[in-house]
């Protein structure tokens, strides 16, 4: 699998990336999936390898709370932004810094510093700043960040 695109995350005030993709409200009625028409406007990494999924979705932690801020690609918002992302329980892993291991995999590559921040239905329980600089970790223990 070819290197993934990173989401986009404004957290804290600033603008960051994601290495994981938080799963979209498919069934939700404020989400839909945009028209070939509307598709053509789009930017063309969407339709690479490097983006599978299709879309690039902005995300924001704001006062601890996630929410979806917009969507490019394959679907758009139909409602006025911010959604608040009650749905998505999980850790996302945002990196800091530079490049210490490129992985042409997915969102396999290791960077000096990683934020992971635990949420439970869209509301942020957790973080833990973890520094790879002396003891990069493998794809497996990025679970056990808490």
């Amino acid at each position: 699998m070819t290197a993934q695109v990173h989401e986009k995350l404004i957290y804290e005030g600033k603008e960051l990336s994601m290495a994981f993709c938080p799963p979209l409200p498919k069934q939700d009625p404020r989400l839909k999936e945009r028209s070939a028409n509307e598709l053509q406007a789009c930017d063309p990494i969407i339709f690479s390898t490097a983006c599978w999924r299709g879309y690039i979705a902005t995300w924001e932690i704001k006062k601890g709370l996630f929410y979806l801020v917009d969507i490019q690609g394959r679907y758009k918002l139909v409602t006025e932004a911010p959604i608040f992302a009650d749905w998505f329980s999980g850790v996302l892993r945002i990196p800091k810094g530079d490049i210490l291991h490129y992985a042409h995999m997915g969102f396999a590559t290791v960077y000096e510093q990683e934020l992971f921040v635990k949420i439970e239905k869209g509301l942020v329980v957790e973080t833990n700043l973890v520094d790879n600089t002396h003891n990069p970790p493998s794809v497996q223990s990025w679970g056990d960040v808490f």
